[in-house]
């Protein structure tokens, strides 16, 4: 043995050993998920979400937990505010509303929770406005929706929310339709969005503001049955002069439907746990299938538009 290969053998053995000691230190991905108190396949989180989104989250929860059967998503609906003030809430990991989070709420997570906040858009929705099925009042320019809102319509018609405060719909309504205006004091509150329809088809003179998940999916048996008590209406179209167009699927995606707004998640976790793996799968393929199901608009995944013929 030359004094080369001599001099080579214990450069050789410290290698082997190095390569050793770091094999038996390295753990498998699953591995390290299954150290966590809770991950995308097992564990238990507290979901805040805008009640106006209700069936839509219903349906994806349903979805998750079925194909995680070792997880709970326990959801609670509520007005948006409460929601965001949920965001500040330690037990609360993710919040599911129309909008991220500002600067000094992100600060405070970040000082307060020890947590850096991320926030996605997942889906764009609408609001859908509904009338007594008698009523022969179908078409809507949004000048005409503003003073429907103010009070100062040719007609009375009472406008009716599901909250006439905290609710994502009436912030809507004030910061993108009225800009500044002030809501006439004759606006009418239901406790949800499903007793905005009820009250509804039970009152001629009122008109309903409603997320488009509750009415939008004509493959929803409860959908159905809530589109047969009223009328959905139509507005003027954003991109087509003298045209009026519902809050159809296509109409939400090319923001053609001029009352769009946003399905936005907010998370809270430092670790990969099950508050991520919901996110991400929100986000991911099966669960913009199921926003794209519901006839909401997807935000994470192309979208192919093709023209259909609907039954009104």
């Amino acid at each position: 043995m030359s004094c080369r290969t001599i001099m080579k053998i214990p450069g050789l053995f410290i290698l082997l050993v190095m390569i050793l000691v770091s094999s038996v230190g390295c753990k498998s991905f699953k591995e390290q998920e299954d150290e966590l108190p809770d991950n995308r396949r097992k564990g238990v989180i507290y979901v805040s979400a805008d009640e106006s989104f209700k069936p839509i989250i219903d349906e994806h929860v349903k979805v998750y937990e079925s194909n995680y059967p070792g997880t709970k998503i326990n959801v609670e609906y509520k007005p948006e505010a409460e929601c965001l003030k949920d965001m500040l809430i330690d037990s609360i990991r993710l919040v599911i509303t129309t909008r991220t989070y500002h600067q000094d709420e992100k600060d405070f997570i970040v000082d307060s929770l020890r947590k850096s906040p991320r926030s996605m858009v997942v889906a764009r929705d609408a609001i859908a406005v509904i009338v007594h099925p008698d009523s022969h009042d179908t078409l809507f320019t949004m000048s005409e929706i503003r003073e429907i809102l103010t009070g100062k319509y040719k007609k009375k018609l009472i406008p009716v929310f599901d909250g006439v405060k905290a609710t994502s719909t009436v912030r809507f309504v004030i910061d993108s339709v009225l800009r500044g205006d002030s809501l006439t004091p004759e606006a009418m509150a239901a406790r949800s969005s499903e007793g905005v329809i009820d009250y509804v088809a039970k009152t001629p003179g009122v008109i309903g503001f409603i997320g488009v998940s509750w009415i939008g999916n004509p493959e929803d048996s409860s959908h159905l049955s809530f589109l047969k008590k009223v009328k959905v209406v139509s507005l003027e179209s954003t991109d087509i002069p003298d045209a009026y167009v519902k809050a159809y699927q296509a109409n939400i995606y090319i923001k053609r439907y001029p009352m769009v707004r946003d399905l936005v998640y907010i998370l809270k976790e430092n670790h990969k746990g099950l508050g991520n793996g919901f996110a991400n799968f929100m986000s991911g393929e099966i669960g913009q299938m199921i926003f794209r199901r519901a006839y909401l608009a997807p935000a994470q995944k192309n979208f192919g538009i093709r023209p259909i013929r609907l039954n009104e």
